[in-house]
């Protein structure tokens, strides 16, 4: 009983957050270069005085899926998408240097080349500022080409190069916002061999059908562990009442 209690109630309660996480996924199965999360269980012996008869599950981890997202042509030429791994390293609004796979970038009022988000997409000197009237190029290994729209036409200028980054995985956390981050808080080294893919977008790598099977699935293992708890209850009224009949 005391066993059955413990497991029911703590499974319950990871199978809720695992709901949850399921949920969000499933929430940005659409947002652009999107990593999935998934939480991962285990079950633990109560730990004190009496008979070891008691444990629980507990959320041992939240795992982030690297998997890279279905590539979608879009013929826009701010539009890139990162081509096997690695990330675009970014400015956040305190300074700090982050790292996300959405391409789909823009101009901001000021000249500056920033992520749909309002997040200024940095190179290894800092932002990239481009000039107005003119057409922009990117290059699969991040640089940023202007042709004027007036003037000596065919006049090509590299304004700068996205700083493309590629630490290992298991250094990399994310943020509250979205974003990745190295555990350290320190800047990654710029990875050569890192590329783009010109007038392309990275879609979310969650798969729509595999989300909504595991959630009606996380929905019946919850029932079943609130049933379990039922159980146990009405188990203890009945023994309960025979020892009161005794």
């Amino acid at each position: 009983m005391d066993r059955l209690i413990y497991t029911a109630m703590t499974g319950a309660r990871q199978a809720f957050v695992q709901q949850a996480g399921v949920a969000h996924n499933l929430s940005n199965a659409s947002t652009i270069g999107y990593r999935a999360m998934e939480h991962r269980f285990r079950a633990v012996p109560v730990q004190g005085e009496g008979a070891p008869t008691r444990a629980f599950v507990v959320d041992a981890s939240v795992a982030d899926v690297f998997e890279q997202g279905p590539m979608m042509a879009t013929g826009r030429p701010l539009d890139v998408a990162v081509h096997g791994d690695g990330w675009i390293a970014v400015q956040t609004a305190n300074g700090r240097e982050a790292y996300t796979r959405a391409g789909n970038l823009q101009v901001n009022a000021n000249g500056q080349l920033q992520t749909t988000g309002g997040l200024t997409v940095l190179s290894e000197g800092g932002p990239i500022a481009v000039p107005p009237d003119n057409s922009i190029t990117i290059s699969p290994d991040g640089t940023v080409s202007v042709v004027p729209l007036f003037g000596t036409p065919n006049s090509t200028n590299d304004v700068g190069r996205i700083k493309l980054v590629n630490p290992p995985r298991e250094t990399l956390v994310r943020g509250d916002d979205g974003l990745f981050r190295t555990r350290s808080g320190q800047p990654a080294e710029a990875d050569e061999n890192v590329r783009l893919a010109p007038e392309t977008l990275e879609g979310s790598n969650v798969n729509p059908v595999d989300a909504m099977v595991s959630l009606i699935s996380l929905s019946r293992q919850f029932e079943m562990q609130i049933k379990m708890l039922q159980s146990a209850d009405a188990n203890a009224s009945k023994a309960t009442q025979i020892l009161s009949m005794s």
